[in-house]
């Protein structure tokens, strides 16, 4: 059934049949790739016959490598793109270009301020190249060919990354490092405060967003005058390469940023050889925490999320709320940081048939048009493994999925798992710690749990809220003030919508988008977010005179 998908035409045409979305462009035909100016690669052309290779950048040139990590389709499993990785001898380079630029960065509010308007022209060229169909329809392609998802949601990830771009045209990128001033003690005296870069950075991004977490991350860094190393997860890092290939045809100066493909191991010994100024992770939890040991402390970190919705007790749209809890559960297949993880559901709500829509629109999802899809970080047996671990919890039930996907040529290195949901008692949940922490562990795939509460029981939520160490996203569901007002004024997340529309995934581009809780966080996409992450403050403090009048030697104090 889904083999034929194999064959480019019919997975191509499949992939784009669905014209509901807005971001939904035509089918481009593989010839008009040869037209786009900047690429190296044709997206549908890649495969095991014809595979793609992916280099790294240094001090201005692209070099390949010796390793050859060659990585499998991930729909069929052929052998389909070579990442050259430098290996740990090969360091050198990379740590030199780091060195050369100096602590005050490669711009700043006194020093070559002519490169705040350059980066304006540059994210002007990038956005107009971006609004291109056949340039969206290219990046759209290939970020589905390296991690599989719908042509909407990959195309919803373009569409993000172009306005972005956009909200930075101009003077914009300049309006980013404005300073204030306050009036000093005396005459000739002022102090004023200064957004100042840190020079040599660090960027290393996951695999599921291939395309708009490292360039709005990179471009925030290159805004604030800093020197970025950037290292994507090799199994998606072909979008960031094409992407930096537009950005040098859109005028990046090609000394500015440096792309890196390798395992964690010889990243992590550049980190501590280079000792970048502030690194920026985004990814898992775990290697966050070692991170900010290696690193002393200069990171910024976006780490995992355990993302919670709570469904208030006024109930309304039920069809609406459903398919937004579809949506943040399941779209990418799971695979977002913000992806719904669990759900607490008043009891009004268990008297509607939200979860029987909840099952329908789950059981809608298809790997043909990849509205579900393979599982990068976690295989199909440590998904049910999970699920039997859970269905062990005295009352628990599955909702409905936990059945391998069918028909399909999946490589067994990932996962393949039907949308799933987990039914678990809140008065279980919070047993001991153990139970707790079994029903928190994050799945990075199609997978929720679903509790209830009664009316009476809503500080056992708040329980369960505060228990949390990750606080990416939430989602408080409900038009009633005074419970919206109770549960954010009890909880941390970061990124939280609240009202009838709350959800739990969104576009950051308009809006901060990151976790809260640690003074280690790093926020995406505002203005707010790119000062956060990519500067810090400096004060310079005026002091001209004059001196007053009959001044005399005082005495020593």
């Amino acid at each position: 059934m889904f083999r034929v998908l194999a064959s480019r035409g019919l997975r191509a045409k499949s992939l784009c049949d669905n014209k509901s979305s807005s971001f939904l462009a035509p089918f481009t035909s593989s010839r008009w790739n040869h037209s786009i100016p900047f690429a190296t690669v044709d997206a549908e052309e890649i495969s095991g016959a014809h595979p793609a290779e992916v280099q790294s950048f240094v001090q201005g040139k692209w070099i390949g490598s010796s390793n050859y990590n060659t990585l499998l389709d991930p729909l069929n499993g052929e052998p389909f793109i070579k990442v050259a990785e430098v290996e740990e001898s090969g360091v050198q380079p990379f740590v030199e270009s780091l060195a050369q630029c100096p602590k005050h960065g490669l711009h700043n509010p006194f020093k070559s301020p002519e490169r705040y308007l350059l980066y304006g022209d540059v994210s002007t060229k990038a956005a107009h190249m971006l609004a291109l169909p056949k340039v969206s329809d290219f990046f759209t392609r290939l970020i589905q060919r390296v991690a599989p998802k719908s042509y909407q949601q990959a195309a919803g990830e373009v569409f993000v990354t172009r306005k972005f771009l956009e909200n930075f045209c101009g003077d914009q990128v300049r309006f980013l490092a404005r300073s204030f001033a306050v009036p000093g003690n005396h005459l000739g005296q002022q102090s004023n405060g200064y957004r100042w870069p840190y020079g040599p950075v660090t960027i290393v991004t996951p695999f599921n967003f291939p395309l708009e977490i490292p360039l709005l991350q990179l471009m925030g860094a290159l805004y604030m005058g800093n020197k970025p190393l950037l290292k994507v997860d090799s199994k998606v890092s072909i979008v960031m390469e094409q992407m930096m290939r537009l950005l040098h045809y859109c005028g990046l100066p090609v000394e500015d940023v440096d792309f890196i493909n390798s395992d964690g191991k010889t990243m992590n010994k550049i980190l501590l050889e280079a000792n970048p100024r502030m690194t920026l992770f985004t990814g898992s939890s775990r290697v966050a925490e070692k991170l900010a040991l290696d690193l002393k402390g200069r990171i910024r970190l976006e780490d995992a999320g355990f993302d919670w919705k709570v469904l208030g007790p006024d109930v309304q749209e039920v069809d609406y709320v459903a398919w937004v809890c579809d949506q943040d559960a399941y779209a990418c297949s799971g695979q977002k940081c913000s992806a719904q993880s669990i759900l607490f559901v008043h009891e009004n709500w268990s008297k509607t048939p939200l979860l029987s829509k909840l099952k329908d629109l789950a059981g809608r999802r298809k790997l043909e048009d990849l509205t579900i899809g393979p599982v990068l970080t976690f295989t199909t047996e440590a998904m049910l493994e999970h699920m039997e671990n859970l269905l062990k919890i005295p009352g628990s039930k599955l909702l409905f999925g936990g059945k391998p996907l069918k028909n399909h040529s999946i490589p067994s290195i990932y996962g393949a798992l039907e949308p799933t949901a987990v039914y678990v008692p809140i008065e279980e949940i919070l047993k001991d710690s153990k139970t707790y922490e079994l029903v928190t562990k994050e799945i990075f795939g199609p997978f929720q749990i679903v509790t209830e509460y009664k009316k009476d029981q809503l500080p056992l939520v708040l329980d369960a809220l505060e228990r949390m160490h990750a606080h990416l996203t939430a989602a408080v569901v409900s038009n009633d003030p005074i419970f919206i007002q109770e549960v954010i004024g009890n909880t941390v997340n970061g990124t939280t919508y609240a009202g009838l529309r709350g959800r739990t995934t969104g576009a950051p581009q308009n809006h901060w988008f990151g976790p809260a809780g640690d003074p280690r966080g790093a926020g995406i996409g505002t203005p707010e977010a790119i000062k956060l992450v990519w500067s810090c403050h400096r004060e310079v403090i005026y002091d001209y005179g004059p001196i007053p009048h009959g001044w005399e030697l005082p005495a020593s104090t």
